[in-house]
């Protein structure tokens, strides 16, 4: 019946994405109770037949009351759910006016559940949790079915929301296109190495060229192109190393190049030492 559904779907931030991962109801155990006094009008009822008819609205009214008392506790206990969501954890309870108590996933600290002995039996359990806030609106959810899945289901949400290290667990398809990526991104990686050497190269032929289109000049600074030593030549002239006579001649010789690269007027002034002995006498 829709007139005693609380309609949690109202509550959820549609805009922002929030989506239900699951509807919690009440266990049936939280309404034996409330069943147990609803069949306690039979034997209330049952008085009729000892009392005087003055008397008998007594035990109808009584009845009457019992009915209705567990009718309500049972329509509130239908009316009360706990839903847990992508963002957020939130209590909806209440049937002529609605109460909302909400948490943050966020500010979960931890989680208790505690289960008793008929809880095992029936499987149920109750909910207590730990916030940063000091006054919580949302503490305690008694009557959970399944408590231990519903205790795995928040620690999977606060897990892939990464509020407890290692941030959102990859999915299936996430691991098996895991070395596809890696591949990508290492293709992409070498890619851009060789482009950043091809435009290094090119700078530096380009660089080159306008430093010898300069003629090796450098005007503005930047250092000049390297050019391979010229090799210098260590011995004397051919065409006089069998006229080599004074003590001057012998020392440039020794010297590398220095006969070479003299000019002229540095000889020495004696010419007739370099003169053979048949030009000598003439």
């Amino acid at each position: 019946m829709s007139l005693f559904d609380p309609h949690v779907e109202r509550h959820l931030i549609a805009d922002d994405g929030e989506v239900i991962i699951d509807e919690v109801r009440k266990h049936w155990a939280s309404n034996v109770f409330a069943a147990l006094e609803m069949a306690a009008a039979v034997p209330v009822l049952l008085l009729l037949a000892w009392l005087p008819s003055q008397l008998y609205w007594v035990p109808f009214f009584l009845a009457l009351f019992l009915v209705l008392h567990g009718g309500w506790r049972i329509l509130g206990r239908r009316m009360d759910r706990f839903v847990i969501t992508n963002m957020r954890v939130f209590r909806v309870h209440g049937i002529l006016s609605q109460r909302i108590a909400t948490m943050p996933i966020a500010r979960i600290l931890d989680i208790s559940v505690h289960v008793p002995i008929l809880g095992r039996i029936f499987n149920y359990g109750h909910f207590i949790f730990e916030s940063a806030a000091q006054d919580q609106g949302l503490r305690e959810i008694r009557f959970v079915a399944a408590p231990n899945q519903r205790g795995l289901t928040i620690q999977r949400v606060i897990q892939r929301a990464g509020l407890r290290g290692g941030g959102a667990r990859p999915t299936t398809e996430e691991r098996r296109s895991e070395p596809a990526r890696i591949s990508r991104e290492r293709a992409e990686r070498a890619r851009a190495e060789q482009a950043a050497l091809d435009e290094r190269a090119r700078a530096r032929e380009e660089w080159d060229r306008e430093q010898y289109a300069r003629g090796g000049r450098d005007a503005g600074g930047a250092r000049e192109p390297i050019t391979e030593p010229v090799p210098v030549q260590a011995t004397a002239p051919q065409g006089h190393q069998g006229w080599l006579s004074t003590y001057e001649q012998r020392q440039s010789a020794a010297r590398a190049g220095e006969s070479s690269t003299e000019p002229d007027g540095a000889r020495d002034h004696n010419d007739t030492a370099e003169m053979p002995w048949w030009r000598s006498s003439n």
